[in-house]
């Protein structure tokens, strides 16, 4: 551990190193003083409102990038490079060391900036940016420069990942660059913005109206993610409540989320109710909270009464997530999810269209999980003999469309989920009068009276 802590001051040093040789050339006579005074003061300012406590701290750290690409288009690289420092080295370090990540930040903000400016101003960006300005050649520079910034950015940040967090080579570099190229250009678009209206006659106060829009919309992108990952910390709360009251089902929920997605990609549903029935997959067993914890965890069959208890999880779990609104259709698939086309399931007995969509579509995904996970009193099947068991009871129990849609997904993707390590915990099968291995019922709902509904 002290090898790794050594290796990456070490590299944070080396990279402050590049950075403090190519700002150096800044101190030579000529260097724009007051334009980098400006805009550095001004990244210094962002950079202590976004270590302010919500509403003011919204910006994050990406949200600042259009002011520092707009400085590699209007300065040199070398007085470029120092506009980032003052920022970087009081902004919010996060997780500590908090100096050696503010150092860090300073470095590799540093080096990207002044490789930004260098590809800049060797496509000839500083004269188009004239008044008046060339456009659209102006765009070329512009998008190579944005390019390059974001390609020193992912090499750098790989680098810290792979010294300071030992992640394997194949995963430290692993999508960085494709996932912040996209946004990285649109900064750049925004700089160029900033740069023309900085060298227009209103000066550099008409470039601030560039990031008011900015912030809000960054704003706004932070606030959908925040409501997200509150939705997230929910569902995971009420999941692993579950998988703590009921062993043997641990990791069912998500998997059923899975294949419920599955079906529904098939169907072409949009991106929304996708994400809807996601969820009712991961909760579809919520109510099982309300199902004592010795009827759940049972050796050996049920009586008629722990079986009725049982049978109330589904509406246990909609009264559970009855408040919750985000949900959506994914209340009633909780609800329903056991109910038959034939009508001889449970809550409400219903038949046919009266059962949801989203119904229809998790009581598949949740048989096929059944099937081809290991359980306490029975081995999981393989893939291809679930598939046909679903086929055979389509029309009775399940929804063909939602059976042959699950087919096409598995045809198309495969399944990679069917038995998980919780799974091979598992003990095995218990056995039958020394015979071997009980095998597994014929179909995922035996004739009643003989169903297991755990």
């Amino acid at each position: 551990m002290r090898a790794t802590r050594g290796a990456a001051r070490a590299h944070i040093g080396a990279v402050a190193l590049g950075a403090a040789l190519c700002a150096a050339p800044a101190l030579r006579p000529g260097t724009p003083w007051t334009t980098l005074a400006l805009l550095a003061g001004l990244y210094l300012a962002c950079e202590l409102l976004g270590r302010r406590p919500f509403p003011v701290g919204f910006i994050g750290a990406g949200s600042f990038f259009p002011l520092l690409l707009a400085a590699a288009f209007l300065l040199p690289p070398q007085a470029a490079a120092l506009v980032a420092v003052p920022g970087s080295l009081v902004g919010r370090a996060g997780k500590p060391p908090a100096a050696a990540r503010r150092i860090w930040r300073a470095a590799e903000l540093a080096v990207a900036v002044w490789a930004a400016a260098r590809v800049h101003a060797l496509l000839g960006g500083p004269a188009a940016l004239g008044s008046p300005p060339d456009l659209p050649y102006a765009l070329l520079p512009v998008c190579a420069a944005a390019l390059a910034f974001s390609a020193v950015l992912a090499a750098l940040d790989g680098s810290i990942l792979l010294v300071a967090e030992q992640l394997p080579v194949r995963r430290a570099w692993r999508g960085l660059l494709p996932r912040s190229l996209a946004p990285h250009l649109v900064h750049g678009l925004a700089g160029l913005m900033m740069a023309v209206l900085w060298n227009s006659p209103y000066g550099p106060l008409a470039a601030l109206f560039v990031l008011l829009p900015m912030y809000i919309s960054c704003w706004v992108y932070a606030q959908y993610h925040r409501e997200h990952a509150a939705h997230r910390a929910t569902i995971r709360a009420l999941v692993q409540a579950v998988d703590i009251k009921d062993t043997y089902t641990r990791g069912h929920s998500e998997r059923v989320g899975r294949a419920s997605v599955l079906i529904a990609h098939e169907l072409g549903l949009d991106r929304e109710r996708v994400e809807v029935l996601r969820f009712a997959g991961i909760l579809h067993d919520v109510g099982k909270l309300g199902v004592p914890t010795r009827v759940l965890r049972k050796d050996g069959p049920l009586t008629p009464e722990e079986r009725r208890v049982i049978e109330l999880h589904p509406e246990y779990g909609h009264e559970i997530v009855r408040g919750i609104g985000f949900l959506g259709e994914a209340r009633a698939a909780i609800l329903h999810h056991h109910e038959r086309l034939d009508g001889s399931g449970y809550p409400y007995g219903l038949s046919g269209r009266g059962i949801p969509e989203c119904a229809r579509i998790v009581a598949v995904a949740d048989a096929f999980d059944a099937m081809t996970s290991t359980r306490s009193y029975r081995r999981g099947r393989p893939v291809p003999v679930a598939v046909e068991e679903l086929k055979r009871c389509a029309g009775t129990q399940f929804d063909p469309q939602m059976v042959r849609a699950l087919a096409r997904g598995l045809e198309r993707y495969g399944w990679f989920g069917a038995v998980t390590a919780d799974d091979a915990q598992l003990p095995p099968p218990r056995e039958a009068d020394g015979a071997g291995p009980v095998p597994a019922p014929l179909s995922p709902r035996p004739p009643e009276g003989t169903e297991d509904p755990r």
